[in-house]
């Protein structure tokens, strides 16, 4: 039986969107090929229709999970309150995959570590573009910084078997960028 190019589209969709889950909560060499297709929904059998290695499927997941079309600008002390969330904090599984998988994918294929890469680079824009009434430069640092600052914070957030140490540590982040940020950008009233 054919499938039809949108119903081939649509496995592939769900497939990266099972592999993004399970890769943020468990790891990458914590998750099999065979539990990625089973949440799917599809047969193992499928998958290399689709990718030609677990390496392959990794990277494709890297890269639809960070590097999202366009760059939308967003402004550093709201972002960094929703960011910053015990809600967050507690789902791994849905929530920011740098701060999930970021120290793993250092290990993984150059195809990984570029879409990361990429992911980086268009946060950063996002959350230079998100400022106003200072030099570009100034923006660009303001988010390299609170970027880093909201990531170290959600890795040891999560680490930390102390709730709350654990709250602190996004509290104080917060806080910190808080006072820090400059001024959104004005949206034009078009």
């Amino acid at each position: 039986m054919k499938v039809s190019r949108e119903q081939v589209a649509e496995n592939r969709r769900r497939i990266l969107e099972a592999a993004g889950r399970l890769f943020r909560e468990r790891g990458f060499e914590a998750v099999t090929v065979a539990e990625v297709m089973k949440a799917a929904g599809l047969t193992h059998g499928g998958f290399y229709g689709h990718f030609a290695s677990k390496d392959d499927l990794i990277a494709a997941a890297l890269a639809e999970m960070v590097v999202a079309p366009g760059v939308e600008p967003v402004a550093l002390a709201p972002y960094a309150a929703r960011y910053l969330s015990t809600v967050h904090r507690q789902d791994c599984a849905g929530g920011c995959p740098v701060a999930a998988l970021g120290a793993e994918t250092i290990r993984q294929s150059p195809k990984a570590r570029a879409a990361m890469t990429e992911g980086l680079r268009r946060q950063i824009a996002r959350l230079s573009a998100g400022t106003s009434g200072t030099a570009p430069e100034e923006s660009r640092r303001a988010a390299i910084g609170s970027w880093a600052a909201m990531l170290g914070a959600m890795i040891l957030a999560r680490l930390s078997d102390d709730p709350d140490l654990s709250d602190e540590v996004l509290a104080e982040t917060r806080a910190f960028i808080e006072e820090r940020a400059p001024a959104p950008a004005a949206r034009s009233q078009t």
